[in-house]
C-alpha cells in the first residue's frame, strides 16, 4: 500500500513538473494553484506536507458594447461578428464569448460639489438618487458615494441600501475648488481596485462634474491609468449648461473614451435623467469576451485592445487597453 502511494505521488509530481514552462517559454498572466501530496514519510502520516504546483494562465476579460449607426444597441451578435487584437496582434485563442446582462455591479457615484456646479446641484442630486433606485438590485449590486471638490470624501461606503445612498447624496454640500483627477484616482485605487472577486463583476464609475480641474495632485493620465488597472468603465455627465464645448467637456470625453465608457452633455435639466437612463441601459447591454493574448509577457507594460465589428455600420466601444501583471 505504501509502495502504491509512493508511486502515485511520484508520477503526480513528475507530471506537474513536466507541465511547467521550459526555459525561455512565454509566461502568462495569472497564477492558478493546484496541490499534490509530497512523498510520504516513513510513518505515512496523513498530516505530511503538501507540495503546491503553480501554473501560470493568461486570460484577458473585456466588456464591450456594439451599436448601429443610429447609436442603438445590437444585442444578437456572435463571436464571429468581431475581430479581436491584443497589442496589435490577433489573439491566440478565444476562451469565452457571451452577451452579459446580469453581472454584479460594483459602482462609484462621484459627485462634483465644487462651487462651479451650484446652479443645477439640487436637480442633479435628485436625478442621481432616481438612477440608483432603478439600477441597484438588492443583494446583488453595491454602490458607494463620493463627493469631491478640492478634496474627496466617501459619504457612503459600498451598500445596496437605497435609503442610505440617497441620504448620502443629499448630504453633500457644494463649494470649493475641483480635484477631479484625484477623485477618479482614489475611487479606482482605494475602492474598486480592492473589490476584486473570483466571480466576474462589472466595475463602473459615474461622474457628475463640469470636468474642470484646478487642484489635483494626480494628472489626467494617472487617473486614466488607475481606472484601466482597476478595469473600471467611466461614465461622465457634464454639469456645464453653457451650451458650449469647453475644456472640461473635453476632459470628461477623453477619460470616458479611454475606459470604454461615454460622456454625456445634457443642456436641459430633463436631459440629465435621460443620461442616467442611457447609462443604465449600457450597463445591462454588454458583451464579454475572454481570450488568451499572443506573445504575452508578464512585464507590467501597457497592452492595447482593439475590437472591431466585421459587419458594416456597427460600432464597438471598449476599454483601450490594460496593464499586464509583473512576474
Amino acid at each position: 500500500m505504501k509502495y502504491t502511494t509512493y508511486l502515485f505521488c511520484l508520477v503526480a509530481v513528475t507530471m506537474a513538473l513536466a507541465s511547467q514552462p521550459a526555459v525561455g517559454q512565454t509566461p502568462s498572466a495569472a497564477y492558478v494553484a493546484g496541490t499534490v501530496s509530497a512523498l510520504p514519510a516513513a510513518n505515512d502520516d496523513p498530516q505530511d506536507s503538501i507540495l503546491t504546483i503553480r501554473k501560470r494562465v493568461d486570460e484577458v476579460n473585456v466588456l464591450f458594447i456594439a451599436t448601429d449607426k443610429r447609436g442603438r444597441f445590437v444585442r444578437n451578435l456572435s463571436q464571429t461578428d468581431f475581430n479581436f487584437l491584443d497589442d496589435h496582434k490577433p489573439v491566440q485563442s478565444i476562451v469565452n464569448f457571451r452577451r452579459e446582462t446580469d453581472l454584479p455591479l460594483k459602482m462609484g457615484l462621484l459627485v462634483d460639489v465644487s462651487g462651479s456646479v451650484h446652479t443645477r446641484f439640487d436637480f442633479e442630486q435628485d436625478a442621481a438618487t432616481s438612477f440608483m433606485q432603478h439600477i441597484i438590485r438588492t443583494g446583488f449590486d453595491k454602490v458607494f458615494v463620493m463627493g469631491f471638490n478640492g478634496h474627496q470624501q466617501v459619504a457612503q461606503d459600498f451598500t445596496d441600501n437605497i435609503l442610505l445612498l440617497s441620504q448620502a447624496v443629499h448630504s453633500l454640500r457644494d463649494g470649493g475648488g475641483t480635484a477631479l483627477y484625484d477623485a477618479i484616482y482614489h475611487a479606482c485605487h482605494d475602492k474598486l481596485l480592492k473589490e476584486q472577486s473570483d466571480r466576474p463583476q462589472r466595475r463602473a464609475v459615474v461622474i457628475l462634474s463640469d470636468g474642470d480641474d484646478n487642484q489635483s495632485e494626480h494628472t489626467q493620465a494617472q487617473a486614466i491609468e488607475m481606472a484601466q488597472r482597476a478595469e473600471v468603465i467611466i461614465y461622465a455627465i457634464s454639469t456645464d449648461d453653457s451650451g458650449l464645448i469647453l475644456r472640461g467637456d473635453k476632459n470628461l470625453e477623453k477619460i470616458a473614451e479611454a475606459t470604454g465608457g461615454r460622456a454625456f452633455f445634457p443642456f436641459k435639466m430633463k436631459d440629465i435623467k435621460n443620461s442616467f437612463t442611457a447609462i443604465e441601459d449600457e450597463l445591462r447591454s454588454q458583451y464579454v469576451v475572454s481570450y488568451h493574448p499572443a506573445d504575452f509577457d508578464a512585464d507590467g507594460r501597457y497592452r492595447s485592445i482593439e475590437i472591431s465589428a466585421l459587419k458594416k455600420d456597427l460600432q464597438v466601444r471598449a476599454r483601450k487597453g490594460y496593464y499586464a501583471p509583473r512576474q
